[in-house]
């Protein structure tokens, strides 16, 4: 079965076939973009395109879509899903983000929405959680399949337990709009200075430097009070690569996301690979992706409750790693191959028939 995945070059989307078995489905290479982005050689899609479709038809049998159509209208998305439907080429969605964590308003993802998921042969999402909105708000059925591992199965090495003085880490990135650090760090700025963790601040260069799209001075004046911090380390850099991340994420016991809103996480899902703790805000469905997520709440002015942070801390002296392991994540590999195949032969059975949730 040749799948037309959009991307396909993603680690998530690598990690759907079997790792040890002759693969049912053949994933088409992503063709290169003019322009690619760093860190994204795949984006913009190339075959998120009405024209790209017409010329491939006879190349794929399923045409699968997860993510990176941010700067696509839905009316060019309804041009895409009508073309797949008059060729007789079955539409799979799977629903990462119900939420873009790139976007500050919410109204484009949901026209896109609007379009995506009533057109859809099937349906995929990520967590029961993101599979009852679905529901509610279009009507439609997404089969749950899990997020795979992103950290190479030959990567594995087991994380040491927490210690005494737990380091904990906050990345600020590049501030995209879902995050809300600024907050979250002078809680974890006031636990570092009793000495209760070590804390590690880590932001993209752009964050710091005057003149890029990113900069936020209010961000440097927070990095300059913690660098008089005690415990405290600061690290500002450029995008890590892959080993750089690891490593990074190796060295904490926990990681704190600051997110305002958002659906899943793949930063969460690396982390359980690695070992390292989460601490989480109740929004979303990040707690839905693992059981033992840590968990905090915003409250309406975009606090966090410092309360449950503090008590996040405290518990996690002396504790285990929060890891996964590598046969895990193998077995559990293996299933979601299986159930993306299956979803590939209902979208198809669906498609001929002629019937079902989007004919």
């Amino acid at each position: 079965m040749r799948v037309a995945s959009l991307p396909h070059g993603h680690v998530y989307v690598e990690h759907l076939s079997d790792p040890g078995a002759v693969q049912p489905v053949h994933r088409l290479p992503d063709p290169a973009p003019a322009h690619p982005v760093p860190g994204a050689p795949w984006w913009p899609l190339v075959m998120l395109s009405e024209a790209w479709i017409r010329r491939h038809a006879h190349e794929f049998d399923i045409y699968h879509l997860h993510f990176g159509f941010d700067q696509t209208s839905p009316a060019e998305l309804r041009r895409i899903v009508d073309t797949l439907h008059e060729l007789g080429k079955p539409f799979v969605y799977t629903v990462h983000d119900l939420r873009n964590p790139h976007q500050t308003d919410p109204a484009a993802q949901d026209a896109a929405l609007d379009v995506l998921i009533p057109a859809a042969d099937e349906l995929i999402t990520l967590t029961d959680g993101a599979a009852r909105v679905i529901e509610r708000c279009w009507g439609r059925r997404a089969t749950v399949i899990p997020h795979p591992h992103l950290l190479p199965l030959d990567r594995w090495r087991d994380h040491a337990p927490v210690g005494s003085v737990p380091m904990v880490g906050l990345n600020l990135k590049s501030m995209r709009a879902n995050m809300n650090p600024l907050p979250v760090a002078r809680v974890l700025l006031e636990c570092a200075s009793r000495g209760e963790i070590r804390l590690q601040l880590d932001v993209h260069t752009d964050v710091v430097t005057r003149g890029t799209p990113h900069h936020d001075p209010v961000v440097s004046q927070l990095l300059e009070t913690a660098r008089r911090t005690l415990n405290v380390q600061v690290n500002v850099h450029e995008f890590y690569t892959d080993e750089q991340l690891w490593e990074y994420l190796r060295g904490l016991d926990l990681s704190v996301l600051a997110y305002r809103f958002g659906t899943h996480s793949g930063w969460l899902e690396l982390c359980y690979d690695l070992g390292t703790h989460v601490l989480a805000p109740s929004v979303g469905f990040y707690h839905e992706q693992h059981p033992g997520v840590l968990r905090f709440d915003w409250d309406r002015d975009g606090q966090p409750d410092a309360d449950q942070i503090q008590e996040a801390l405290a518990g996690l002296r002396g504790n285990a790693p929060w890891q996964a392991s590598a046969l895990e994540r193998t077995q559990q590999r293996r299933r979601i191959a299986a159930a993306h195949a299956e979803v590939y032969r209902r979208a198809v059975v669906v498609r001929e028939a002629g019937k079902g949730d989007a004919a």
